[in-house]
């Protein structure tokens, strides 16, 4: 009885394991360096996309969140045309002060008034284009993001 218990245990730990990483894959590899963000997107011939956000307080950025930049379809289209940058702005979680002043830095380098902001960069730096939130998912996202080619 007990290693039937034992047995069923491991079951449900390996499941949800299986479950936590399955989700992970899906968020996409999201950068908090603006150096190496694009130093990536000048190997890889990519766009950066800078997500300016309140991650823990601000309703757009987490609607922007769970209804695009989580999503496979979002996420399929970053892997072959994006490299992901987070610049974030949260109010509970903790950031370093050298954090802070960074993120402080590029929020006034592009102006970024309000969040959630996304700026998308070419692969050189250069300011190519910026977006909200926008209901409807991924698919107008993207959308928007192929009108910046």
């Amino acid at each position: 009885m007990k290693l039937k218990f034992m047995s069923m245990l491991c079951l449900v730990a390996v499941g949800i394991l299986a479950f936590a990483i399955s989700g992970k894959a899906a968020e996409g590899k999201w950068l908090t360096d603006y150096d190496k963000a694009l130093a990536q997107a000048k190997q890889e011939n990519k766009k950066v996309l800078i997500d300016f956000t309140g991650s823990d307080w601000c309703p757009w950025c987490i609607k922007l969140h769970d209804e695009v930049f989580s999503k496979q379809a979002f996420n399929d289209y970053a892997d072959k045309n994006l490299v992901l940058l987070i610049i974030d702005f949260p109010r509970k979680k903790q950031q370093t002060d050298a954090e802070k002043k960074t993120n402080e830095a590029l929020a006034q380098k592009y102006g970024i008034q309000g969040f959630p902001t996304v700026v998308v960069l070419d692969s050189a730096g250069k300011k190519i284009g910026e977006l909200g939130y926008q209901p409807g998912g991924p698919q107008p996202f993207v959308a928007e993001l192929e009108k910046l080619k």
